[in-house]
């Protein structure tokens, strides 16, 4: 998360000059290659669950594609808060949110109201994050309880009727991750939030999922076509 857009200078480079407020010790307990994959999905996750919803012990936590390359990073972050956490996720990714220790559910064959019926007594849920978009945010608003709950959102873009949240007296945040490249403004808290994932992964907290192939600058056209076309099933690509 040190550049690559915005006219900040990228990382495809051998050695890069960094700020040092950005920067946290790696973790002894992953990889460099694993340890690469934790900056964007875990500062994005820690940005709407800590920053934006203030996850905390014994909240309930439904997460939006559980599998994903930010949800399963977000199941770990809300488990180690002590939320207690639901993940929705396709038929053939429910087992692997489920190894998380959280509750799976799949999406396309359980219905909102179901869930929520299901899960919460149909009161909604505390916490909802979402890393989908379009429909998904919308029945998010449904889902959420009512008075109290928040929905997060990595992916607000386009056009959503607020109305059912507002009908709910819930709240709404959004999560511009990219935002501190672009304006310079805040950078430092990436820092801050990088040292809170090192403390988690050393105490067995936070481990990534990262594509077993390696790229580098030979190969790194098919990691750049892989991602266009979501032929990785949402692991981390790293250049090593």
């Amino acid at each position: 998360m040190t550049g690559g857009i915005g006219g900040v200078q990228g990382s495809l480079a051998e050695y890069a000059a960094v700020d040092a407020r950005l920067l946290a010790i790696k973790p002894a307990s992953l990889s460099f290659k694993e340890a690469a994959a934790i900056p964007l999905a875990f500062i994005t996750a820690w940005e709407a669950l800590v920053d934006k919803a203030k996850i905390g012990e014994g909240m309930t936590l439904l997460i939006h594609g559980g599998s994903g390359s930010v949800g399963h990073i977000a199941i770990q972050l809300a488990k180690s808060f002590g939320a207690k956490v639901f993940a929705t996720g396709s038929a053939e990714n429910l087992k692997e949110i489920e190894e998380y220790g959280v509750t799976a559910i799949d999406y396309n064959a359980v219905p909102v109201a179901e869930y929520i019926d299901l899960y919460t007594d149909g009161k909604g849920f505390d916490v909802i994050l979402d890393t989908v978009g379009g429909t998904v945010l919308d029945n998010s608003f449904l889902a959420v309880k009512k008075y109290t709950g928040h929905v997060v959102s990595i992916l607000g873009w386009g056009s959503h009727s607020l109305a059912p949240l507002s009908f709910r007296g819930g709240t709404y945040s959004g999560v511009f991750t990219l935002a501190p490249l672009l304006s310079g403004e805040g950078r430092e808290h990436h820092g801050e939030i990088m040292k809170n994932a090192t403390q988690l992964a050393n105490s067995g907290q936070l481990k990534p999922e990262v594509n077993p192939k390696d790229f580098s600058f030979e190969n790194i056209e098919e990691a750049y076509n892989g991602l266009e076309n979501h032929t990785f099933k949402n692991r981390a690509i790293v250049l090593i």
